[in-house]
C-alpha cells in the first residue's frame, strides 16, 4: 500500500472551530466568514467583490455580513475623507 504525504504549507487555511460551531450563525454566514478568513490579512472586501467570487449576489452577501456583525464577528467603521464627508465602509474581521 502506498503512503501519500501532503505538504500543508500552501493552499490551506487554519481557523478556529468557534464560528463553525456557533448555532446562532446561518450556513451562509459561516461560509462567508470562512471564505473571508482564507484570504490574506489586509485583503480589501466589498459586497460586490465578494459576490464576484461567490455564487451569491450582493444582497445575500450584505445579509450575511449584517448577521456576522450582529453576533460580533465583524466590526464596521465608516471612513471619512479629509473634509469630514462620509466615505467607504471598512470592515474588520
Amino acid at each position: 500500500m502506498a503512503v501519500y504525504r501532503v505538504n500543508k504549507n500552501r493552499g490551506y487555511t487554519v481557523m478556529a472551530n468557534f464560528h463553525l460551531r456557533d448555532k446562532n450563525l446561518s450556513l451562509e454566514a459561516v461560509g462567508l466568514l470562512s471564505r473571508r478568513l482564507s484570504f490574506n490579512v489586509g485583503w480589501k472586501v466589498s459586497t460586490r467583490g465578494l459576490s464576484a467570487i461567490c455564487k451569491e449576489g450582493p444582497d445575500a452577501i450584505l445579509s450575511a455580513l449584517k448577521e456576522l456583525a450582529k453576533y460580533g464577528y465583524l466590526v464596521r467603521h465608516r471612513q471619512r475623507d479629509d473634509k469630514g464627508r462620509m466615505g467607504s465602509m471598512a470592515i474588520e474581521i
